[in-house]
């Protein structure tokens, strides 16, 4: 980390984060209870992170006015989603301490370039190609092979900008529908289960991981978490140690979420890295009440140029997000023994709105 960049906090200072959804609020949280100051930056006037602090800017990301007036009040900057404008970061950059830095938004934005850096890593992932057109498309099919899944190369999410494509499928069309013109193939992976990594890293180098988590999805949403994963303590030690390498290899400050498939190999099973996603992640959501420290606070440790703390999570976690209306059980929730609710303050469900979630955590004997 260079030295213009070195943070070092103290209580009273202030945060800046872009982006006022759910992430942002935790973060918030998370910092106020450290007696840090927070400041939410987001276009949106609903955003569920404004409730939570004292001073937010509800301004368009290319609003450069605005950014300058932001930045001039806080110490240091973060994000709560990886999209950011590239220019939204340029601009904030010259101005205060970005993290993470704004270099590694230019990696893993771009599916294609992430793929590329995890490959020269030596990490495994999925076969893959680029696509500019139907006929390109049709060629990376002919090397790949079907089935594969092929995904806009940028701002994808819960499963969004990608699709499946089977044999019998019009290329042509699936090509269409993708609406793009920068994408990226991917062979299909046949995984056991899937499985992420929350790491922290702070500007010395050093690396805290969380346990291994175990996800199942729903219609490309997460629905639960569950924490350990039900792997092998060797593969857990593998999976880690590949959150640990990227995010070193990102000279990153904060907490990423690395996303892998379990397969089955020749030797045994191995982990696939299927992407990166540079801030805190819904798979860590466990951590709030499963852990004796939540991923919330370990990235405002890192940020603020603190010391990590060593995760010790408290028995076996099980997370549920409470997606569109079943934010309606939440008083079900509440009179479950074990069981912490978390809402978002956000407006009316809908289908596919992750609206908050609930952590269970189990004694070691159940």
């Amino acid at each position: 980390m260079t030295a213009s960049l070195q943070v070092k906090l103290k209580p009273g200072d202030t945060i800046g984060i872009l982006g006022g959804g759910q992430l942002g609020r935790m973060l918030a949280m998370a910092a106020a209870r450290l007696g840090l100051r927070c400041h939410v930056f987001s276009p949106d006037p609903d955003s569920p992170a404004f409730d939570v602090v004292l001073n937010a800017t509800c301004a368009e990301y290319a609003d450069v006015d605005a950014l300058e007036l932001f930045a001039n009040d806080v110490n240091v900057i973060t994000y709560e989603f990886e999209n950011v404008p590239a220019a939204t970061a340029m601009v904030l950059a010259a101005r205060r301490p970005v993290l993470p830095a704004q270099k590694i938004l230019e990696t893993t934005q771009d599916r294609l370039v992430e793929k590329d850096f995890i490959r020269k890593l030596g990490i495994g992932i999925a076969d893959y190609a680029d696509v500019s057109s139907a006929e390109t498309l049709r060629s990376a099919i002919g090397r790949i092979g079907l089935p594969a899944v092929i995904k806009t190369r940028r701002f994808g999410y819960d499963g969004k900008g990608q699709a499946i494509i089977r044999e019998g499928d019009d290329i042509g069309q699936v090509w269409e529908d993708l609406a793009t013109r920068s994408a990226i193939l991917e062979a299909f992976i046949p995984f056991e289960r899937e499985i992420s990594v929350i790491a922290a890293r702070s500007a010395d180098g050093h690396v805290e991981c969380f346990d291994v988590t175990e996800n199942e999805h729903r219609d490309h949403i997460l629905k639960f978490s569950r924490a350990p994963a039900d792997i092998p303590e060797a593969l857990a030690a593998q999976a880690r140690g590949i959150a640990g390498t990227i995010a070193s290899a990102l000279d990153y400050v904060g907490v990423l979420a690395v996303e892998m498939f379990v397969v089955q190999g020749e030797e045994g099973p191995k982990v696939l890295v299927n992407e990166i996603a540079p801030r805190v992640h819904n798979s860590g959501h466990w951590t709030l009440d499963g852990a004796s420290i939540s991923q919330f606070e370990q990235h405002i440790r890192a940020i603020a140029g603190w010391p990590l703390g060593k995760p010790v999570r408290h028995g076996p976690v099980t997370m549920t997000n409470l997606i569109g209306d079943d934010i309606k059980d939440y008083e079900r929730w509440l009179t479950v023994p074990g069981a912490t609710v978390h809402l978002y303050g956000k407006g009316p469900a809908r289908p596919g709105r992750k609206m908050g979630h609930v952590t269970q955590v189990f004694s070691r004997n159940e």
